[in-house]
C-alpha cells in the first residue's frame, strides 16, 4: 500500500453518453487531481480493468448491463474481500428488489435513475470519505504491525546481549551465579551482566534505566556495554562508575538515567569491592541472617557529570549468597494495591537460603507473580544471585 491514496473511480454503464456527462460534472475535481475517472461498459470489462488497475477504489455500476450485469459483478467483487473497494449501484426508480439484492451482496450505497447529478456528487463524496477512513485505518494497522515486528526484533537483540548460558564459568568452582530478567513490555530497561576480569576477579552489575520501551532499551544497551568495556579493563569500581557516568551525561538529550550496582568479587577471598549508584541495595544471605549491603552514597548515572563515586567493601563467607534485584520486585502490587515490599523479600530469602541459586531466582519470580496475580506487570523485574563457595 502506498503512502498516498489515489481516488480512482470506475463507472460501469452501457450508456455511452454517461462518460461525457460525468467528466463535465466533475471537471473541477478532475482538474484539481481529486478524482480520476475510468469507464467500463459491462461487468466483464470492469473486472478486466480492475485487474489492470488495482488502485481503483470506488465503482459506480449500473445493474442492468449486457454480458455481466451489476448484481453478478457484485458477487465477483465480494470475492476480492478488499475493504478499500466500495461499490455504488444504479437501478431504475422503484426497483427495490434488485437494490435490496445489491445491498445484500455488499453494495455500499445506491442511486436511482434518472440520475440526479447533485445526488451523484453527494454519494460519491460520501463514499470517498468512507474509503479514505478505511484507508487511514489500514495504514495505521500496517504501521502498528511494523512497530510490533520492530519491537520483537529489538526484544531478540536485547535478550541476545544479556548472558544466558548457565553456569557461565564452569572452570571456577569458587562461586556460582545465576540471573534473569522479565520485561514489563516487549523490551525493557533493566539489565544485568557479569564477566571475568582475570583469574581472581569476577565483575558483576545490575541496572535499572528510567522509563520503559524502546528508548529505555537503547539506553540500557549503551549503559551495559560501557560498564562491561570499562570494567573488564580491571579498573576499580569507583573509577568505572566515574568514567561511565561522564560518558552517559554527554549529549543526554533524552534526560535518561540509570541506577546501577557494580561489584568486583575476589573469588579467592570472598571480598567484594562495590559502588551503588542509586540502586536498590542487595542482600547478603547467610545462615540464619539476611542483611542489606551498605549504600555508598553515589547518585544515579547519567545526571551529574562531575560527581566522584566512592567504593566500599564487604566480605562473603563460604556459603553466603549475594542477592541483587531491581525495584520491579519490591514495587510489584497486588489487587489490594499493596506492594510486595522488602519484608516479604527478606522472609522469602530466609526460607530459600540453602537452595541452588537458580532455584532461588526462579522461585523469587514465582513468589512475586503469585503475590501480584491478576495485576499487569508494571515494571521490569531482574534478579541476580551469587553464591561464594570458597576454595577447598
Amino acid at each position: 500500500m502506498g503512502d498516498k491514496l489515489e481516488m480512482k473511480i470506475m463507472v460501469v454503464d452501457d450508456e455511452v453518453d454517461l462518460e461525457s456527462l460525468i467528466r463535465q460534472k466533475f471537471r473541477t475535481q478532475i482538474k484539481d487531481g481529486l478524482y480520476n475517472f475510468v469507464f467500463a461498459h459491462n461487468g466483464l470489462e470492469a473486472l478486466s480493468m480492475l485487474i489492470e488497475q488495482p488502485e481503483i477504489r470506488l465503482i459506480l455500476s449500473d445493474i442492468n448491463m449486457p454480458e455481466m450485469d451489476g448484481l453478478t459483478l457484485l458477487l465477483k467483487l465480494k470475492e476480492l474481500k478488499n475493504p478499500l473497494l466500495k461499490t455504488v449501484v444504479v437501478s431504475a426508480y422503484g426497483d427495490m428488489e434488485n437494490i435490496r439484492t445489491a445491498m445484500n451482496r455488499g453494495a455500499f450505497d445506491f442511486l436511482t435513475k434518472p440520475i440526479s447529478f447533485d445526488d451523484l456528487e453527494i454519494t460519491i463524496n460520501k463514499s470517498v470519505d468512507e474509503i479514505a477512513l478505511a484507508w487511514n485505518s489500514a495504514q495505521e494497522h500496517d504501521q502498528l504491525i511494523a512497530i510490533q515486528q520492530d519491537l520483537r526484533t529489538a526484544r531478540g537483540i536485547q535478550q541476545a546481549i544479556l548472558p544466558k548460558i548457565f553456569p557461565p564459568f564452569p572452570d571456577f568452582p569458587e562461586f556460582s551465579i545465576f540471573a534473569s530478567m522479565i520485561a514489563a513490555k516487549e523490551v525493557g530497561g533493566d539489565f544485568f551482566d557479569f564477566f571475568m576480569i582475570d583469574n581472581q576477579r569476577l565483575g558483576f552489575v545490575i541496572g535499572d534505566v528510567s522509563g520503559k520501551g524502546v528508548t529505555a532499551a537503547i539506553f540500557m544497551a549503551v549503559s551495559r556495554t560501557l560498564i562491561r568495556a570499562t570494567g573488564i579493563k580491571g579498573v576499580t569500581t569507583h573509577e568505572c562508575m566515574n568514567y561511565v557516568n561522564r560518558l552517559l551525561c554527554n549529549d543526554n538529550d533524552s534526560l535518561m538515567f540509570v541506577t546501577v550496582f557494580y561489584g568486583i568479587l575476589n573469588i579467592a577471598s570472598g571480598e567484594i569491592e562495590y559502588v551503588n549508584a542509586g540502586h536498590n541495595p542487595p542482600y547478603i544471605v547467610s545462615e540464619n541472617n539476611v542483611k542489606l549491603v551498605e549504600m555508598t552514597g553515589g547518585p544515579i548515572l547519567g545526571c551529574i557529570e562531575d560527581v566522584e563515586y566512592q567504593s566500599k567493601n564487604v566480605k562473603l563467607n563460604p556459603g553466603d549468597l549475594l542477592f541483587l534485584f531491581t525495584d520491579g520486585v519490591t514495587e510489584a502490587f497486588n489487587n489490594q494495591e499493596e506492594p510486595y515490599g522488602d519484608v516479604r523479600l527478606v522472609t522469602y530469602l530466609h526460607e530459600q537460603m540453602g537452595g541452588p541459586i537458580e532455584e532461588v531466582v526462579r522461585k523469587s519470580f514465582a513468589s512475586v507473580s503469585e503475590f501480584s496475580a491478576g495485576v499487569p506487570q508494571s515494571d521490569d523485574i531482574t534478579l541476580m544471585a551469587i553464591r561464594f563457595n570458597g576454595r577447598n
